[in-house]
């Protein structure tokens, strides 16, 4: 169960506690670093699950941490001193799964990181569907605007429009979106 691979990122004041802890918890330990310009790097090139930073305050990782998130979305959890709202406020915004302060006990680890990987699944299923519906609704403007250059053009109805546009697609094996673009692009084409 413990058989995850951990990114540690710890500042130069802290100790080997956490590292001890994890590895007791039955945790491995990918990589460690104690320079915050390597997390890209360590990220990119190890076989993370998650990502535990032990840090004072994460305000100097901000820039790396949304990188991070940006370029090899994983389950971060951050414990840290800093408990200033406007610290949590950019620690949210930024995606991290989990934000400890003051709470670094052997005991609460477990589900900690449980409740991180939970809290990232569901994070990545919603990002998922809000990229399907944004790009549903890029798909329905098309055919909107497909089905009005069909009815200003060859004066066409509504209906006729979206029955013409459907019968091109299914006649070139292609979706009723991908056949709205050709419309419009043919028809900037031709202006």
């Amino acid at each position: 169960m413990n058989a995850l691979n951990i990114l540690l990122i710890e500042n130069e004041t802290a100790g080997q506690l956490l590292e001890k802890i994890l590895i007791d918890q039955g945790y491995s330990i990918t990589n460690t670093a104690k320079s915050k310009t390597s997390i890209p790097s360590l990220a990119a090139n190890s076989n993370a699950d998650l990502v535990i930073f032990n840090i004072d305050s994460p305000i100097k990782y901000l820039q790396y941490i949304h990188s991070l998130n940006l370029d090899h979305p994983l389950p971060i959890i951050i414990f840290a001193t800093d408990d200033a709202p406007d610290t949590i406020n950019q620690i949210v915004n930024v995606g991290v799964s989990a934000y400890v302060v003051n709470g670094l006990e052997a005991g609460r680890i477990n589900s900690i990181i449980t409740i991180a990987m939970a809290r990232f699944k569901e994070q990545q299923r919603l990002k998922i569907e809000l990229e399907k519906t944004k790009s549903k609704l890029e798909e329905r403007k098309s055919i909107d605007r497909a089905k009005g250059i069909l009815i200003k053009t060859r004066g066409f109805t509504e209906d006729d429009a979206y029955h013409t546009l459907r019968k091109l697609a299914m006649d070139r094996n292609i979706a009723i979106g991908e056949m709205a673009k050709n419309v419009i692009a043919m028809a900037e084409l031709l202006k």
